[in-house]
């Protein structure tokens, strides 16, 4: 047996450390941890504030997913203080939210999820004709597009149509280029891999070439998908946003309007191009790839997927009242609220779970634990709701080793800076994996009855890629090819969703209706004295929520789990893994000391463990820090 420690994971957003044991003699992993280990401490921060300015500070939580924490907070603050946004407002939300899914998805893959997947040293044996010839098989076989419903039409059809170049002379010019990186020894962020790993032996080198030069486009077109973020929030990352609504006044006749003709336009223009490289990119690349993968057998990694998902449902159609009080789901157009147990066994015996508005703010059904996190809680308590939530950080440091180099963590005793949440006592695994399987679940079983054009469309990209690849989904899907195919998936609708609430919103707009923010709650001598809210948003990573306890105009206490601590969470008190350790725990590794496949299936999460950051008052002096680098003296 031998123990292997990859610490940091590179290629994510956080520092994470991971711990395997491995019986080298059939490379079955027999047990794993995962560490996060840099603090957040943002829920000190929001202490006392005002609700109203909270979503510029949470959101500060990360600079990946930028705009999700932000969303969050308002629809928390909104929910507690019974505040409905005009339906601009709601549209407008939407389509920010849904162009930074597709942006995070395709980021994640092309960047920092497919060298593990491909090689730029095997695209230099590649033979360009035939990397132009499988170009073109690619595109032909495994474009989905037609997937989509009329719903999601563009009412402009002029922007130029965005396609991966097929041509030998394209093909070359991209070898050479590798070439001179390679040949100088600055690889950049090709450096520090297992370029010799027989994993990369998988894909022919014609694949690896094709993706290399995908690697290099996407660099150069991801920053266009979120011109929206820039129309309607004035930046990326974090834009604005204000309680009651947007920023963001409207006006056709006036050309020095925040909104008008014009910044529709370039929202539109943006909404075209991301479609495309969604359909025409992303999705095709993820299912020839994945298709070769599934066909060797290397289908590891599913872990908790199999066992226990939960998503939260997103993207209300309309505007509601509020979360806690269910009207949300009501109106959301995909309904993946719920949690679903052992879809492994196929989509009829899976086992649906109820998950709706009231059931948020029940210590019943979501709690966090600390008893293997830095943190502390008050004597006797074990788990606590969020609403109820303390943030009372306490290292105690690793099990071996010295202040320079930890050695190994100790496995029953605390070993991250991550809580262990539970719904209904148990982990689960979050992200657009668990909310595929959800919806999946939903409505072949019948529970969803009228499935919007949303849940019908995730259906057939289901059932469409399970004829691709051969297998049925509850095979393909609870595995780490799944896991990354489903993110790629997400993506699809989601541009699709954009065009959906963008059309709506013109529409909005022809029809006279100009309002974008409601101010008649916004002042605080309008506000109950004490007010409980929780906001939810279908992260990119999976299910983010924010609670808050709102009491004589101030944040009397702030809490967050966002998805990355629900997977890459410690075990719990009941030592059962969180879903990165039992992911690690389903894959068998070639090479104990240089595990590839622990690096595919933690990446197959994106995960996005919160920076560490300092943090200072307006003269200049420290609030709080704690020390967790071993470096630091």
């Amino acid at each position: 047996m031998k123990r292997v420690v990859v610490d940091p994971i590179s290629r994510i957003e956080g520092h994470l450390r991971v711990e395997i044991k491995v019986d080298e003699a059939s490379g079955k992993v027999e047990d794993a941890l995962s560490s996060g280990t840099a603090w957040r401490g943002i829920e000190l921060v929001a202490k006392d504030r005002d609700p109203r300015d909270l979503w510029a500070f949470v959101q500060r939580i990360c600079g990946v997913c930028t705009t999700t924490h932000a969303l969050a907070a308002l629809r928390a603050v909104e929910d507690a203080l019974g505040i409905s946004i005009p339906k601009n407002a709601n549209y407008i939300r939407n389509i920010m939210h849904s162009c930074l899914d597709v942006h995070d998805h395709i980021v994640h893959f092309y960047h920092l999820h497919a060298l593990d997947w491909v090689s730029p040293v095997a695209a230099l044996s590649a033979d360009p004709a035939k990397t132009a010839q499988l170009q073109n098989d690619v595109l032909a076989t495994y474009n989905v597009s037609g997937l989509a419903p009329a719903e999601t039409a563009s009412k402009d059809s002029a922007y130029p149509k965005e396609f991966p170049k097929a041509t030998t002379a394209y093909f070359t010019a991209v070898q050479q280029k590798v070439k001179k990186i390679v040949e100088s020894g600055q690889l950049g962020i090709f450096s520090a891999q297992w370029w010799d790993h027989p994993d990369y032996n998988l894909l022919p080198p014609e694949v690896h070439l094709m993706a290399v030069s995908h690697y290099l486009n996407i660099l150069d077109r991801q920053r266009d998908i979120v011109i929206p973020h820039v129309v309607f929030g004035g930046k990326n990352p974090h834009p604005h946003y204000v309680v009651g609504g947007m920023p963001c006044s409207i006006s056709m006749n006036d050309m020095n309007a925040p909104i008008n003709t014009q910044c529709l336009a370039a929202v539109e223009q943006s909404i075209a191009l991301t479609k495309d490289l969604v359909d025409n990119f992303y999705v095709p690349d993820l299912l020839a790839i994945g298709k070769i993968y599934v066909e060797k057998g290397m289908i590891d990694g599913g872990g908790l997927a199999k066992k226990r998902v939960m998503s939260y449902g997103d993207y209300p159609d309309d505007t509601y009242t509020g979360i806690s009080d269910g009207d949300y789901h009501k109106k959301c157009i995909v309904r993946s609220n719920g949690v679903v147990e052992n879809f492994a066994l196929g989509v009829d015996k899976a086992t649906f779970i109820p998950l709706e508005g009231k059931d948020f703010m029940d210590p019943q059904y979501l709690s966090e634990e600390v008893d293997h996190s830095w943190f502390t809680y008050p004597d006797g308590t074990k788990t606590l709701h969020p609403i109820e939530g303390v943030t009372d950080p306490k290292f105690t440091g690793p099990k071996s080793g010295t202040k320079e180099k930890w050695e190994f963590l100790d496995e029953d005793k605390k070993y991250s800076w991550i809580k262990s949440p539970t719904f209904k006592g148990k982990t689960a695994e979050v992200g657009p994996l668990a909310k595929y399987i959800v919806v999946y679940t939903k409505v072949k079983q019948g529970i969803i009855k009228d499935p919007t054009w949303a849940e019908s469309m995730i259906v057939r990209q289901i059932d469409t890629v399970s004829q691709v690849l051969g297998v049925p989904a509850h095979v393909w899907m609870t595995t780490m090819v799944g896991r990354t195919a489903c993110r790629g998936l997400d993506a699809q609708v989601a541009a699709n969703i954009s065009q959906y609430f963008f059309n709506k919103l013109v529409s909005n707009i022809k029809n006279g209706d100009t309002a974008v923010a409601d101010m008649t709650k916004f002042e605080p001598n309008t506000w109950d004295k004490d007010a409980k809210g929780v906001g939810l948003v279908d992260a990119p990573r999976g299910g983010l929520g924010h609670w808050i306890h709102i009491k004589d105009g101030r944040s009397a206490n702030y809490q967050c789990i966002v998805p990355s601590t629900w997977n890459a969470c410690p075990k719990t008190a009941a030592n059962e893994h969180g879903a990165y350790e039992d992911s690690m725990i389903d894959t068998h590794v070639k090479i104990a000391d240089k595990p590839l496949e622990i690096l595919k299936v933690i990446h197959s999460f994106d995960p996005c463990l919160a920076c560490a950051t300092h943090l200072y008052n307006k003269k200049g002096e420290k609030i709080v820090s704690v020390n967790t680098d071993a470096l630091c003296k």
